[in-house]
């Protein structure tokens, strides 16, 4: 993909509907858990994909970019307990994926618990890929980033690094 401003911000843009359209297949089904979790990602991505919104190659990218995501959401929850209810809680956070994330997790609950055991080992995240608003740690000198919005993985800016840990 390219990688020029309007790329990007089309590509976030993209990223934002998918997560949307996820939570709303989602919120119509009446399981709860990691496997209709699948199901309705890949029903947004098939609907998404049919409407013309983005091609199957980047639909694939982004849905990647939504699962690592919700595994973050759902490993930072696990580890915050009750402040994870205030700090994610859908009615705090602004539009866009979070608060898809969010809401999805939120009734969501239990059914994630075993998901969150498998996902312990620490997600990375690297310069250039796209991922929801949240603060990422720079693996190789501590720094943080902070993220307002839907975006690509910057640089370190301290020092170039190009993996990072993230939290919200």
């Amino acid at each position: 993909m390219e990688n020029n401003d309007s790329d990007k911000d089309k590509l976030a843009h993209q990223y934002d509907l998918l997560a949307s359209k996820f939570k709303e297949v989602y919120l119509a089904g009446k399981e709860r858990g990691r496997e209709s979790m699948s199901i309705a990602l890949e029903k947004a991505h098939e609907h998404l994909t049919t409407l013309g919104e983005f091609s199957a190659e980047q639909g694939e990218e982004l849905k990647q970019y939504l699962v690592r995501d919700l595994d973050q959401t759902i490993a930072d929850a696990q580890q915050l307990g009750e402040q994870a209810k205030e700090r994610l809680h859908p009615a705090r956070l602004g539009a866009g994926a979070l608060s898809s994330l969010a809401t999805v997790l939120e009734l969501t609950g239990n059914a994630l618990r075993s998901l969150g055991e498998r996902t312990k080992e620490a997600l990375t995240y690297k310069t250039g890929e796209m991922t929801s608003a949240g603060t990422l740690t720079c693996q190789s000198c501590g720094q943080k980033v902070q993220l307002k919005n839907t975006g690509h993985v910057p640089p370190c800016p301290k020092c170039n690094g190009t993996r990072f840990d993230k939290g919200y």
